[in-house]
């Protein structure tokens, strides 16, 4: 039996511009986060033929191409695993809430049955699979900062390469500064979960059609991740703070889906109390607004009023490990 761990991600800045259709004419930059919430991936040897398959349903067919999963069904595929398999998937966060867990079950799912085929693979190669199978093999419009963080964990730059190379060093910040993010970063559901996957599509299409508006908005954002890698590496968390407003600011003009207007009104009323800057995770639609808080208590309160439930987390440094090798 293998169990893997796998972290989810927020993204700090930069986000978009790990995209193909924007990195391979202009290079992207991304500041992204591991976070100690998990996918957990655990596969074992059976007894009868066929691929037992179990996440948020269940399937037990007897060949790859009966498998409903397009992400499990490629990955079996692409390492082929003969059909005497169980595999689960449990996840503390569910998926469509823009803390990359596509990214990180892919990940989590090829470093389980690399172990159980009783291969090594590193971080960088579990990545690059990772966005093999997600953006070429199934031909999903995402980007590769998910796969990427996922893999290595920490808090990390990426800048993605014309030439499809990605370049991963660690955000060079002291450990007061770790502190204050760790203290003073809150997370709150916003109740609504959903696919990346139209918004992605739009972003994609729009940059290689050279629509102006979308391509100067990246701009902009991948210039923002690269003050806010300044800002943080100098300590100063509350020009970070204004910097994220900016961002968020801009990223939602990019398309009329990012946000709505009950997100808009729960952003207003986290800045008037106690909030200093903040965005909605992920590609957008829903899931989890991220605040940098100098009044945390009130926050709490004010979210809490609104009938938010916040998410409690810190960092992870380990990336994609083997928990269980039995």
């Amino acid at each position: 039996m293998i169990i893997t761990r796998t972290p989810l991600r927020i993204s700090i800045g930069g986000g978009g511009t790990d995209l193909p259709s924007y990195y391979e004419r202009f290079g992207g930059f991304v500041i992204s986060a591991a976070i100690d919430k998990y996918v957990y991936i655990t596969s074992n040897r059976t007894f009868r033929p066929g691929y037992l398959l179990k996440y948020a349903k269940t399937e037990h067919v007897q060949s790859i191409d009966e498998v409903e999963h397009g992400l499990i069904r490629e990955v079996l595929r692409l390492l082929g695993i003969e059909p005497a398999i169980e595999i689960v998937s449990i996840a503390d966060v569910p998926a469509g809430t823009g803390l990359g867990s596509s990214g990180s079950f892919t990940v989590g799912l090829l470093h389980a049955l690399h172990a159980y085929t009783r291969t090594r693979i590193g971080a960088g190669e579990l990545a690059r699979m990772a966005c093999e199978v997600e953006m070429n093999i199934l031909g999903e419009p995402c980007g590769k900062q998910d796969q990427y963080i996922a893999a290595h964990g920490g808090l990390m730059c990426q800048e993605f390469q014309p030439g499809g190379a990605v370049v991963m060093t660690p955000l060079q910040i002291a450990e007061e500064t770790l502190r204050d993010l760790d203290e003073n970063l809150l997370l709150f559901f916003t109740g609504y979960s959903r696919t990346a996957h139209d918004l992605l599509d739009d972003q994609k299409t729009r940059s290689e059609k050279g629509d102006q508006a979308m391509l100067e908005n990246l701009h902009f954002i991948k210039e923002q991740g690269m003050r806010i890698k300044e800002a943080l590496e100098g300590g100063d968390t509350a020009a970070f703070a204004g910097l994220m407003h900016e961002h968020w600011m801009r990223k939602k003009t990019r398309s009329g889906d990012i946000s709505s207007d009950r997100i808009n009104g729960l952003y207003e009323h986290a800045l008037e109390n106690g909030a200093l800057g903040g965005k909605l995770v992920g590609a957008g639609g829903g899931g989890f607004l991220l605040f940098y808080a100098d009044d945390l208590k009130r926050l709490r309160k004010a979210m809490a009023d609104q009938g938010l439930q916040e998410m409690d987390f810190s960092f992870d440094f380990d990336g994609s490990v083997i928990l269980l090798r039995a």
